[in-house]
């Protein structure tokens, strides 16, 4: 079986996950001989949002394609490149005029990846529907003849795993981002879609979805507001290695890292 594999890296937090990055990315890519590799950046700098100079060290580190969320619009700065940087995504089904764009298709080691990010709708900003505007796209890109890899940035495990089955058969990959938490519950899919609910956080471990635990308890022992500070501390690495049959573009394996 001639197989293609992906790495996909949940969302970078702070100095510590642009750190783990730095140290351990390269390492990382070599050891599971990885074909494309997709990360999260959407809160790289200070632990909310992307910025420039985040996003180009991301880039250098070997990531192809940079990923986002709910707080890409956090850093003013980015926005002139979510028009300009083709692979650099923000969710696709937010509404039409606003800069940048959901999807981009990459050729690597001769392979056509087609990655799509979206955004759920449950304890999220309401965003246009990510099951149409996916799946419309998701199966545009399939025609193409392209491994169609989703990265869902939601709250909800419900919508999540609902969308993977929903595109079950077209996509190789539906992958959960934005709760922090690296889930446990990865599989394949009936027809093919390689699935897990949140490939976690690439930060400090052992906090508070990588913020400090103090304030944590603050807030909700108060119900004040108070603005998260990302922990410090050493980062590690969070993510899933994709393998994908190159004939029928159906997943083999997902490992957690």
């Amino acid at each position: 079986m001639d197989t293609a594999k992906v790495l996909m890296i949940g969302d970078v937090s702070g100095e510590a996950g642009m750190g783990a990055l730095f140290l351990s990315l390269s390492s990382v890519i070599r050891r599971h001989g990885v074909d494309l590799v997709v990360v999260n950046g959407e809160n790289a700098s200070g632990g909310f949002g992307l910025g420039i100079c985040d996003y180009e060290k991301i880039r250098s580190f070997g990531a192809d394609v940079v990923t986002s969320g709910n707080h890409i619009w956090q850093k003013s700065e980015i926005l002139p490149l979510l028009d300009s940087e083709q692979v650099l995504l923000r969710p696709l089904n937010y509404p039409r005029g606003v800069p940048g764009h959901g999807s981009v298709v990459v050729t690597r080691n001769g392979i056509r990846f087609a990655v799509i990010n979206a955004q759920g709708r449950q304890d999220l900003v309401i965003a246009d529907c990510p099951f149409r505007i996916v799946r419309d796209e998701a199966e545009k890109l399939y025609r193409q003849g392209c491994i169609v890899l989703v990265d869902f940035h939601a709250e909800s495990a419900q919508e999540k795993e609902a969308l993977a089955f929903h595109l079950d058969g077209i996509a190789s990959a539906v992958v959960g981002t934005h709760t922090h938490v690296q889930t446990m519950d990865e599989k394949i899919l009936p027809s093919g879609c390689a699935y897990i609910t949140d490939i976690g956080m690439t930060g400090v471990q052992g906090q508070v979805i990588g913020s400090d635990p103090q304030i944590a308890i603050r807030r909700q022992m108060t119900q004040i507001p108070l603005k998260s500070e990302v922990a410090q501390g050493r980062g590690e690495i969070k993510g899933v290695v994709i393998t994908i049959d190159k004939a029928d573009r159906k997943a083999v394996s997902i490992e957690r890292i």
